[in-house]
């Protein structure tokens, strides 16, 4: 296995470690504000939990984050702002932030919490990204997560209370849109560590 080879699988796997991490915190703040709630079958088939979630959030963080550098050298944009943990480290505070607010706030009604969060999710962007490739990733993860949750939904895999797009509801694209960024850059912050330890 050459170096370049075993630098992309050890960053694909902090990156799915990441996700999967993730993934558990997360959930569990929708499920505790039922939110999100799981076919009773698919909760009784391993551990009273639904076993699927953490590792495809794992799977599509690992993707999402060896995706972000990929781009941004295959563009010829090498993305410049922001380029340190700290700034990564405060990039994953807004993100569980935001998921928070969408979990926790209650609003008069879903749209002013989905505009709300559609402002902040932009806003991390803005704060913590600023390229083009960042922003086109970051809708392409939220158009193409939101319809597979929207296939998981029709297929009654789970479902959310108060549906109001479709399946699921209309502040779900928002999160993703926001995650991508966030992963994007834990990506692109191990990407650069790698490239600099290989030098």
């Amino acid at each position: 296995m050459g170096q370049s080879t075993c630098s992309l699988f050890l960053r694909g796997c902090l990156l799915f470690s990441v996700g999967v991490f993730f993934a558990l915190v997360l959930n569990l703040l929708q499920v505790q504000r039922k939110v999100t709630l799981f076919n009773p079958d698919v909760l009784d088939s391993l551990f009273s939990s639904a076993w699927w979630v953490p590792p495809s959030c794992g799977t599509a963080a690992a993707i999402i984050g060896l995706l972000y550098p990929f781009f941004d050298h295959k563009l010829g944009e090498p993305h410049k702002y922001k380029r340190e943990w700290s700034s990564v480290m405060r990039c994953i505070a807004v993100f569980v932030g935001i998921n928070h607010a969408s979990a926790k706030i209650d609003f008069a009604n879903n749209m002013q919490l989905s505009l709300t969060l559609a402002a902040l999710s932009i806003g991390l962007w803005w704060l913590f990204d600023r390229s083009r490739s960042g922003f086109g990733l970051g809708v392409g993860i939220a158009v193409l997560a939101t319809f597979v949750t929207q296939l998981l939904v029709y297929n009654g895999v789970y479902r959310y209370t108060e549906p109001d797009f479709l399946y699921v509801r209309s502040w779900l694209p928002c999160i993703f849109f926001s995650g991508g960024v966030t992963m994007g850059n834990i990506g692109r912050q191990l990407a650069m560590v790698s490239k600099g330890l290989t030098l």
